[in-house]
């Protein structure tokens, strides 16, 4: 080995440079769209609007109301039926949204998998 040159790292040349400052960038990318995901709201009606859901893009629920008249129909198995029905979509709808935020964070990688 010539005087004053260490043992060759992989990737430590230019392109590996380059590659862990796009990675950090995109990490940071990451957790700034997971923020805006936990601010971000949707709103899912069921049982024609007689339930609403609030669900956050990270997929916390914010709040559930129950029409008075769903309320006082005494029909609980109708209830419970519509409240699982939206619960669900609320969730998958956020599932969504999320999905196709991080997915343009993660696109201009050119990482397969990603």
């Amino acid at each position: 080995m010539a005087k004053g040159k260490g043992p060759r790292i992989p990737g430590g040349g230019m392109g590996g440079g380059h590659m862990m400052k796009a990675l950090q960038k995109a990490q940071e990318e990451m957790q700034k769209t997971q923020e805006a995901l936990a601010t971000e709201r949707l709103t899912v009606t069921a049982g024609g609007g007689a339930v609403t859901i609030v669900i956050s893009g990270a997929q916390r629920v914010q709040s559930i109301t129950v029409s008075a008249e769903l309320m006082t129909s005494g029909d609980a198995e109708m209830l419970g039926d519509i409240l699982v029905a939206a619960v669900n979509e609320a969730i998958e709808r956020s599932q969504v949204l999320a999905a196709e935020r991080l997915q343009s964070v993660t696109s201009g990688l050119g990482l397969p998998g990603l």
